[in-house]
């Protein structure tokens, strides 16, 4: 969804796909397919685009998982470049494989496999979703999967507002609100005064819970549910996000994040509050440190998005 990869049970894979994925892969295509013309690439670059995408998915069939550059030997089209002038000193030179791919990825006929390395290494083979799965991932008709994909959203990270679900699935206000129509949503004034949706048999707020702590990591699925955060994120943007909107490692205490974490080379595990907690949430925080620490053991990683706090952090 919004072109970024999210790791989700099987049965929630299949409705994205349709929900979300079916119309950014069509969407990326289509820019592909411009791109392709522009580089000079082949007179006929929806035709050349859907013989490279054929030759690649037997390429598959012939080594099972593989990388890109396993690929690229396979198949010449994924060794042409595509560049990009973006007004700087140097142009950007993309290759076709890591476009191909991608696209592949979208439209559900693959996806990445397991790392070559640890668990944070940037280098995978790509896999054939059939394959990997089992089975083919179901079909489910568009309407129905985006009316599934709101209400699974609603019992997570209500209440939201149209902002965030339009924001967090990608769709057009229109398909929003559509999809929240067709789950019997109810709207709520939240305490800005704004209107917020819930699900449709949430019939009061639930019972406050016990005070608790949680070291989330980068891009963690929590906080980047709503994209208006002002009520759980208070004035600590800044220092918790990168420019493109990606969160950092984050401390939080109950509902609002109230801090930030990040690891250091020698795997020491530094943290920073951003406002006053209190002694005893203070020492909750850092008995959950020596959980993470002790988790983590010789396991050392670099966010790729890096911000403020988790860069001043690790230095």
């Amino acid at each position: 969804m919004r072109r970024t990869m999210f790791v989700v049970p099987r049965d929630l894979a299949a409705i994205i796909q349709a929900a979300c994925s079916d119309t950014v892969a069509a969407r990326e295509r289509a820019r592909l397919v411009g791109w392709i013309e522009r580089a000079g690439i082949a007179e006929d670059p929806d035709r050349w685009l859907a013989r490279v995408e054929d030759e690649t998915m037997a390429a598959f069939d012939r080594l099972g998982e593989a990388t890109a550059s396993d690929l690229a030997r396979e198949v010449p089209g994924l060794r042409e470049r595509l560049r990009f002038e973006t007004g700087r000193a140097s142009d950007v030179d993309v290759g076709m494989s890591t476009r191909v791919l991608f696209l592949l990825s979208a439209q559900g006929r693959i996806l990445r496999g397991r790392p070559k390395g640890t668990l944070v290494s940037s280098l995978y083979r790509w896999v054939p979703m059939d394959r990997w799965l089992g089975d083919a991932l179901r079909v489910w008709p568009k309407p129905e999967a985006q009316a599934e994909l709101v209400r699974r959203y609603l019992a997570t990270f209500a209440p939201a507002t149209l902002i965030d679900v339009a924001w967090w699935t990608g769709w057009t206000k229109a398909e929003t609100k559509r999809a929240l129509a067709a789950v019997g949503a109810r709207e709520a004034v939240l305490a800005d005064g704004t209107s917020g949706w819930l699900p449709r048999e949430w019939a009061a707020p639930p019972a406050a819970a016990e005070p608790w702590v949680a070291l989330l990591g980068s891009l963690d699925a929590t906080p980047m549910g709503w994209q208006e955060r002002g009520w759980f994120l208070g004035p600590h943007k800044a220092r918790l996000f990168d420019t493109n909107g990606n969160i950092g490692p984050s401390i939080w205490l109950d509902d609002r994040i109230v801090g930030g974490w990040a690891q250091r080379r020698d795997g020491e595990i530094r943290w920073r509050l951003l406002e006053d907690v209190g002694r005893e949430a203070t020492t909750m925080i850092e008995a959950k440190v020596a959980e993470l620490r002790a988790w983590l053991g010789p396991l050392r990683f670099i966010p790729r998005f890096r911000t403020p706090i988790e860069q001043e952090l690790s230095a």
